[in-house]
């Protein structure tokens, strides 16, 4: 569809989750095994990629990795992120629940990024790259 400014614009998904709700709860971490083993296994590894689609490529996955990792040799990085759970929030209009996001990261750590992943993929988001393929 032409915006009339030389721009195409995308059509609305039809498909596409209502905002205002998460499609996926915290603990379905078995919704989708491939990520819930890689987020055990690593949560670093997906919490940088989802940090950079969340923050729109305003930070790198790999400094969110290296923030994340530091942080957590001194058992701070929920501190860091969490916040990036408030941004997706944010996005696309999601109860705080079932907690605040700190009380959420602080403890349930894994099963958040777990979640934060699924719901990005749960709305059309190619979790196996950056922003820069998102954005197109």
């Amino acid at each position: 569809m032409d915006t009339g400014e030389g721009k195409s614009a995308q059509a609305p998904n039809i498909n596409a989750p209502p905002t205002g709700q998460w499609t996926t709860g915290l603990f379905d971490c078995f919704d989708d095994t491939g990520i819930c083993c890689s987020t055990w296994l690593c949560p670093q590894c997906i919490f940088g990629p989802n940090a950079e689609i969340i923050d729109q490529g305003r930070t790198s996955s790999r400094s969110a990795t290296y923030i994340f990792c530091g942080l957590s040799l001194v058992g701070w990085a929920f501190l860091y992120s969490f916040k990036f759970r408030s941004k997706l929030r944010a996005l696309y209009n999601l109860p705080e629940e079932p907690c605040g996001d700190l009380c959420v990261h602080y403890c349930c750590l894994v099963f958040a990024i777990s979640q934060e992943r699924r719901e990005l993929k749960n709305r059309g988001l190619d979790t196996s790259v950056g922003r820069e393929t998102n954005s197109q």
